[in-house]
């Protein structure tokens, strides 16, 4: 029965009153699929557009509650400060109002993108009112390739898509009057009037496979709103961007004098992999020869027994730590340690191959610094050994790390002490390479 058969039903006596109107409203929706006027908000699916009901896996989150994290490299200039604000919860990035003044933030490690799930990239900030010759930038992004919000000189405000696929770096800049989805001055769909002053949660998410699209907006009041897509599909001819594996980075820098000091504050930022994470990596290892045990040569002294890190070519690749094992050649007491961001000194640094991400260090002769992260004793006796799985539980937290603004690769080493002098052990670890 239609609604007007059941509207005529109703004026002959019977009393359907309920259901007509229930008819009415399914027509109506009917009518609004049928007219595709429907209001169904984007963000209930991901960048490929599947509902949002998988489980997300987070590869990385950051928050500065009693101290900076320690998760993030720091590069000042010009007078210019990083400050941890125990009261906020959260960085000062200070530049004064002299040209040249800067600080730059960027992650320890890069995120691993895994081909056909929507990577969410969340980051929060306050940013100082803009100003002639000031530039800031918040987003997912590294010194070749990424996407940021910048705000840029005098009420310039851009998404920005930064490439190096042609072998040149080139920035592409979308002034926020051309964002093609909300350019929130108050005249998009939201009726919202963006202000960077204010506390803002930027999002993206990637579909990258080299050539998908990607979405970026704002958080306000709970409601996912995109503001600006960046499409590539059936547009481009190769890839968009190098890798979508990159760091979160934040910028304050002055490209000449400015009226005066001012302060981008950093506060969270998380990446997540929609629908998961398997780890995929290719499997390598090493250790001491069998036939050279290493020489712990002074009592209570750790010494370096294997050490890895990235290649200085390769700071972007995505390493992972997945086990290691040690065995004492001697009947003594053993304490081993996992290191992360210690120095090795001596020995030589030797590739894991050709195609490794990787280098090895098994030879070094003293050790020192970093921060203990796993570590363990044994007696030695003549079946005694001792197999650590580091592995699955932490995932990405044994990724090799790095100093991007430096170029420096950090060690992550295994390192042994005896009770006696000049005790004798073996040792390997295993590493598992996701870029490669």
């Amino acid at each position: 029965m239609s609604v007007g058969n059941l509207k005529t039903s109703g004026q002959k006596g019977n009393n359907w009153t309920w259901q007509y109107k229930m008819l009415k409203q399914l027509d109506a929706i009917n009518s609004s699929i049928i007219n595709n006027t429907t209001n169904v908000n984007p963000m209930t699916t991901d960048a490929f557009g599947r509902e949002r009901v998988s489980n997300p896996l987070t590869l990385f989150d950051s928050s500065h509650r009693f101290a900076d994290n320690g998760l993030w490299s720091t590069s000042t200039a010009t007078g210019a400060t990083s400050v941890f604000n125990s009261d906020q919860g959260l960085v000062d990035m200070n530049v004064t109002a002299a040209s040249g003044s800067k600080v730059i933030r960027e992650t320890t490690k890069v995120f691993s993108y895994q081909p056909g799930k929507s990577l969410l990239v969340l980051s929060t900030f306050v940013m100082a009112p803009s100003t002639v010759n000031l530039t800031q930038r918040v987003g997912y992004y590294g010194d070749n390739n990424g996407y940021y919000l910048e705000q840029k000189n005098k009420d310039s405000v851009s998404f920005v898509e930064r490439s190096f696929v042609t072998g040149v770096l080139i920035n592409t800049p979308v002034l926020q009057a051309n964002w093609n989805v909300d350019p929130m001055d108050g005249s998009g769909p939201s009726g919202i009037t963006l202000d960077l002053t204010k506390a803002q949660i930027l999002f993206m998410d990637l579909e990258w496979l080299g050539v998908g699209t990607v979405r970026m907006g704002f958080i306000i009041d709970g409601n996912f709103y995109i503001c600006h897509k960046f499409h590539h599909a059936n547009l481009i001819q190769s890839t968009y961007i190098t890798t979508a594996s990159l760091p979160l980075r934040y910028e304050i820098t002055n490209s000449g004098p400015t009226s005066g000091a001012n302060t981008l504050k950093q506060i969270c930022s998380t990446v997540i992999s929609e629908g998961g994470y398997e780890l995929r990596g290719a499997q390598q290892a090493i250790g001491t020869p069998i036939t050279t045990p290493k020489t712990l040569t002074t009592a209570g002294t750790y010494y370096p027994i294997v050490s890895i890190r990235l290649k200085s070519t390769r700071l972007d690749g995505i390493a992972v730590a997945t086990a290691l094992s040690a065995i004492g050649n001697t009947s003594a007491n053993y304490n081993w340690q996992v290191v992360a961001a210690g120095t090795t000194t001596g020995g030589s640094w030797v590739s894991a191959g050709a195609n490794s991400s990787v280098e090895y260090n098994i030879t070094g002769t003293s050790f020192a610094g970093g921060r203990i992260i796993a570590s363990g004793y044994f007696t030695a006796t003549a079946s005694t050994s001792v197999t650590v799985d580091i592995l699955k539980a932490a995932l990405f937290g044994n990724q090799l790390e790095r100093d991007g603004l430096t170029g420096t690769p950090y060690e992550f080493t295994l390192t042994m002490a005896a009770g006696t002098n000049n005790e004798s052990v073996f040792g390997s670890m295993d590493w598992e390479e996701i870029s490669r």
